[in-house]
């Protein structure tokens, strides 16, 4: 019996993912002695019907290009419209003008603003929203969620109050198989098909093998990996060093300063992993010191504009009111202020963001305060 570990390493096979393998149900998370699931763990090529759709809620520029990649691979996909007027128009242009104007979706992406039909049949289930949104949404959802179906996080964030990943949100509101997907993906890029590099964060192997071969594509490269905690904490604290990052050019601090922001900033990202238990290389991976990257350089991330337009003098209010787009960093930042202090962690940058952002404090004063601060070692406890 060849498993499927053989069957990927395969060279002669020019597509190593067999097309009846991706929507089959695992008998149990019993895997091969190498590693890899074996055919037989496999259940019938009659479920295939039942197993293959997938739902993704959220239409934002990440939850659309997630469809349309998703749809692209072949699988029945449908996506939630919160806006129904949007979701009208997507219906009749193919294009979300709002989010991601400029593309067309495939037919194959069925657009619909009720839960219950995009949920209908859905064996993997892609959770795109504002992270202060899940909650309520997924208990919207939750009469349509299949009981064996997989919900997957594409989202960053922490929930204000609870401090809560989504993760945790999602186990407390569903007794679903949960994963997170997560890392340097800004969606304007993935959906261009510009090669990009992501982490699939899951406790269980055989799920996570599997939705590597759902969502992998010759431009989107998936890895796996276990630490569901670290991956979430690694995509929500980014991009409250992302604000900071974008202030310091708004008051043009040059490189040098921001080489150092973000340095300190995934070191106190660590710091705070570590006190909850997360794994400390995976801060070192895509999810964590990629993602802080691509997030405090790259013009089009959402928190970096903010940050940069609050060094320039504009305030906060003013800001929101002219994106539909959530910068999902402003409210993370009150979250990780908070879970710093709940844990006794110092986290300077995460102070300063908070302090700019609730407490309508001058950019340059935090910059003066942060530079000012006890002198102190490198590495420390």
């Amino acid at each position: 019996m060849r498993s499927f570990f053989e069957f990927r390493k395969n060279k002669q096979i020019r597509n190593p993912r067999p097309a009846f393998l991706l929507p089959l149900k695992i008998k149990s998370s019993r895997l091969h002695p190498y590693g890899a699931i074996c055919y037989s763990q496999l259940t019938s090529i009659n479920d295939y019907c039942c197993m293959s759709y997938i739902a993704v809620i959220g239409a934002g520029s990440w939850g659309t290009t997630l469809a349309c990649l998703i749809a692209e691979k072949g699988y029945d996909t449908s996506l939630w419209v919160y806006e129904k007027d949007l979701c009208a128009e997507m219906t009749a242009t193919r294009i979300n003008s709002v989010y991601l104007p400029g593309f067309s979706l495939p037919a194959s992406v069925s657009i619909t603003d009720d839960l219950g039909v995009a949920l209908d049949k859905a064996r993997y289930i892609l959770t795109v929203v504002p992270t202060q949104f899940t909650r309520t949404i997924v208990q919207q959802a939750l009469p349509s969620i299949q009981p064996d179906a997989v919900i997957v996080n594409a989202s960053k964030g922490i929930e204000k109050k609870t401090l809560l990943t989504i993760s945790a949100i999602l186990r407390e509101v569903t007794s679903n198989k949960v994963a997170v997907l997560s890392g340097p993906s800004f969606a304007q890029e993935v959906i261009r098909k510009l090669p990009t590099a992501i982490t699939l964060a899951c406790d269980d192997a055989s799920i996570s093998l599997l939705l590597q071969e759902i969502l992998n594509t010759q431009y989107f490269r998936v890895y796996t990996h276990s630490d569901i905690l670290g991956v979430e904490l690694g995509g929500a604290l980014k991009n409250v060093i992302a604000i900071a990052s974008g202030i310091g050019d708004g008051l043009q601090l040059g490189h040098n300063a921001r080489a150092a922001l973000i340095t300190r900033g995934l070191a106190e990202i660590k710091r705070l992993g570590l006190s909850m238990a997360a794994d400390e290389h995976t801060f070192s991976g895509l999810s964590g010191l990629g993602d802080l990257l691509l997030t405090c350089t790259g013009p089009l991330s959402r928190n970096y504009t903010v940050g940069k337009k609050l060094g320039e003098g504009m305030k906060l209010k003013d800001i929101l009111l002219q994106t539909k787009s959530v910068a999902e960093g402003v409210a993370t930042a009150e979250s990780a202020f908070e879970l710093s202090l709940k844990y006794g962690v110092q986290m300077p940058i995460v102070q300063q963001v908070y302090s700019v952002l609730y407490e309508d404090k001058e950019p340059g004063l935090a910059v003066r305060d942060l530079m000012n601060r006890t002198l102190t070692t490198e590495f420390h406890a």
